[in-house]
């Protein structure tokens, strides 16, 4: 095994210190009340990362509003008071263990597939989304084509994920991570066959990163400056995680440059969602590959390059040897596991001891749905 060390130093994103460079990434589980309550069983499942070791710990996408931004059923929600006091009980359980948590702020878009709130969905243009519906997140079919967001609806899916980032803070959450990638509405708007507008939100690059700069700029002034906010960003995504940027790396040196300029505390990027079963073994592009399959750089070495804040790296990165390597080569600060937490939710301290770890088994995990199994309630 390779020397871990570098791993195991401490980090400070934004106003957050971790004990380490390892975290858990966020992962749809479907498993909240009906309601969108974080239950007792979450609170077991985030706490066992925290007691396996992980320094921090990134919550599944929960949905921000009460309007279009719900994707899936039973996914939880912080859009009020009584789900903002159910996650209280999940961050206290974490914090108690000894880990950070940051809540993953995600919205849909034309993505969604289960909305309680919404018959319709929305996205950038109505525009038939690629691909089916996830079988395993309790969806089946074609995703219903969306109808085009309006300037009011675009305010509010800003005033959306900024409500909700002060709902995060109260609850006692470190920070929370903007989901800007996997094919969601955020996005959807930087897509450029998604988002067909001929306003300020379409067209060129500039335009269609906007969205997520006005995001990110509105939940910094909304949070204040003692509060970690940080943005997740992909090129693959859950419906077509084969997509890459067609400007290449000009199209990424003005996405990591706009959100660099941004009051973000880091950005996270991920080549696809490398846990879903939808993904064999030894498919799909790790973080440590080249962005476009040119052989240039990765998408991390991009966002440092290129942006201005710490970089957290995510796709198969759970063999401690590739973890260590793109640490060392400067091109993430923190690794993110999925399927390697999955399997292992003690990897930080099995690799500490140059313990084996277990090989992911979806089958155990996945089957027949992604909702969280064989975790006893806590409280």
């Amino acid at each position: 095994m390779p020397d871990t060390n570098i791993l195991f130093q401490k980090v400070n994103l934004g106003s957050t210190e971790l004990e380490n460079r390892v975290s858990v990434a966020p992962m749809t589980r479907t498993s909240a009340t009906p309601e969108g309550l974080a239950t007792g069983q979450m609170a077991s499942y985030y706490t066992s990362f925290a007691h396996g070791g992980f320094g921090l710990i990134i919550t599944e996408g929960i949905y921000p509003d009460q309007k279009y931004s719900q994707g899936y059923s039973n996914q939880p929600g912080i859009t009020d008071e009584e789900q903002t006091t159910a996650w209280k009980k999940v961050v206290d359980s974490v914090h108690q263990a000894g880990a950070k948590i940051f809540a993953q702020l995600m919205h849909a878009g034309a993505l969604s597939q289960g909305n309680r709130f919404m018959e319709d969905s929305i996205g950038p243009s109505s525009v038939q989304p690629k691909g089916e519906q996830m079988e395993f997140y309790g969806g089946s079919g074609s995703f219903p084509k969306p109808k085009e967001a309006s300037k009011e609806d675009i305010q509010d899916v800003i005033k959306g994920f900024t409500e909700a980032a002060v709902r995060a803070k109260t609850a006692g959450f470190d920070g929370v991570e903007i989901h800007g990638a996997n094919g969601y509405i955020l996005d959807q708007f930087l897509t450029d066959y998604t988002n067909q507008r001929t306003d300020e939100y379409g067209g060129s690059i500039e335009n269609r990163v906007r969205l997520l700069v006005e995001v990110s700029n509105a939940v910094r002034e909304a949070v204040g400056e003692n509060f970690t906010v940080g943005i997740r960003i992909s090129q693959g995504k859950v419906n077509d995680y084969e997509h890459k940027w067609a400007e290449k790396e000009k199209e990424a040196e003005i996405i990591f440059g706009q959100l660099g300029n941004a009051p973000l505390d880091f950005i996270h990027v991920t080549e696809y969602e490398a846990w879903q079963p939808a993904f064999p073994e030894g498919e799909g592009t790790t973080a440590a590959d080249s962005a476009f399959g040119d052989g240039g750089p990765s998408l991390a070495a991009l966002a440092k390059k290129y942006g201005k804040q710490p970089v957290i790296a995510n796709g198969h990165l759970e063999k401690p040897e590739l973890a260590v390597s793109i640490v060392e080569k400067g091109e993430a600060d923190v690794v993110s596991l999925g399927k390697g937490a999955l399997s292992n939710h003690d990897w930080v301290k099995k690799v500490k001891e140059g313990e084996p770890l277990a090989e992911f088994q979806p089958e155990k995990v996945l089957s027949p749905d992604a909702k969280i199994k064989d975790f006893e309630a806590q409280g």
